[in-house]
């Protein structure tokens, strides 16, 4: 009788502990090897599910965590460039201000935290801005890429941005 409870009460815990883990916006990466540095990019995937997302779900000209729930992470195993700035190697969140016609993009020292909430600009080691792309097809899936070539892609509903990693 002992070991069956015990055995109820384990599938049950852990039963509780799958049903946890299933995200509305799930984590997903993007990764590549750039001239021989991995960059790794971690980030919560909202979908559209119908809604108006730039303006509205995401509103512009204010801080977004690029993605859903925690802050997005990026990390590089080598010291890279962007937008002509030498970024050391580590772990980075990548936060943006999304814009009508443009966005800045921010890579932040304080990597671990949840949404934009404590957003901090002194923590900032670059920020840059990139011009907005219209697409004409809707990416239902907030969804991020990085080529080989070190080319970072931001796309979600009809919009698009992208800026370069030189390694």
């Amino acid at each position: 009788m002992k070991n069956l409870v015990l055995t109820l009460v384990s599938v049950f815990f852990f039963s509780n502990l799958q049903a946890q883990e299933k995200r509305a916006s799930p984590l997903v990466k993007a990764s590549a090897e750039v001239n021989g540095t991995q960059i790794n990019i971690e980030y919560g995937q909202p979908s559209k599910k119908g809604r108006a997302i730039f303006g509205d779900l995401v509103p512009y000209g204010k801080v977004w965590r690029t993605g859903a729930n925690e802050a997005t992470v990026i990390e590089f195993s080598e010291d890279v460039t962007i937008n002509g700035q030498i970024v050391k190697a580590g772990k980075y969140a990548l936060f943006t201000i999304p814009g009508e016609e443009e966005w800045t993009i921010i890579l932040n020292k304080v990597w671990n935290q949840w949404g934009a909430y404590n957003y901090d600009a002194s923590k900032d080691v670059i920020s840059f801005k990139v011009a907005v792309e219209t697409k004409s097809e809707v990416t239902e899936a907030f969804t991020i890429t990085i080529s080989k070539k070190g080319l970072v892609e931001l796309y979600w509903d009809k919009t698009g941005v992208e800026f370069k990693i030189e390694a």
